[in-house]
């Protein structure tokens, strides 16, 4: 008789799926995914019952990248903006993390604005954010930018630069710009309602 052990996390993972399953909403492939995996589960199943749960997990990463597009800022005067694109990588591919990033276009100029999550990253970004003389030790300023700690770096001879912001120490913004003036790098930034984007569930 072969034995597998399943962690409390997991288990409790299928039970903190199930309970918002009623939802209209979810009413889809996750909760397909998730009933079939609480079957396997109980009929002793653990091994396809944990890669259905991690497909779910997958699924639900995926939609949560649909909602940050909805937070990337419109283009602003005289730009052009491309079409938003979200990604959703699981833990196992460098930790995991869920993007959504839009690039824009004015000319020869170009800006990328991308919205990260659910990532090990922000670890690291945390702690430049809490140590001012790491975060401009590089030639980054820290300033506020409708109201939110920004990390500005912009090299006005090369017309490059680069923002970085955390919003209620869940999500990572990077604004990067090049041949682009220091103002529209900034008003990229600034398109972003930073309050409705912090209240996303």
């Amino acid at each position: 008789m072969h034995r597998l052990s399943i962690s409390t996390v997991t288990v409790a993972a299928v039970f903190l799926f199930l309970s918002v399953i009623s939802s209209p909403v979810l009413a889809d492939d996750v909760t397909d995914s998730i009933n079939e995996a609480l079957k396997q589960y109980n009929n002793g199943e653990f091994a396809d019952a944990v890669q259905g749960l991690d497909y779910a997990s997958q699924l639900i990463r995926q939609k949560k990248g649909g909602q940050l597009e909805a937070f990337l800022p419109k283009p602003i005067p005289g730009w052009k903006a491309e079409s938003a694109t979200s990604q959703a990588m699981g833990s196992a591919i460098f930790g995991g993390g869920v993007t959504a990033e839009r690039s824009y276009t004015k000319d020869a100029s170009r800006a990328n604005v991308k919205i990260i999550t659910d990532s090990p990253m922000m670890q690291g970004i945390m702690m430049m954010f809490s140590n001012p003389m790491l975060a401009t030790s590089d030639g980054g300023k820290l300033e506020k930018i409708n109201g939110e700690k920004a990390i500005v770096k912009f090299n006005e001879a090369d017309r490059d630069g680069t923002i970085n912001l955390v919003i209620a120490n869940r999500f990572l913004i990077t604004v990067e710009g090049n041949d682009i003036t220091r103002e529209d790098l900034v008003a990229f930034a600034q398109g972003i309602d930073f309050k409705k984007l912090a209240a996303m569930p």
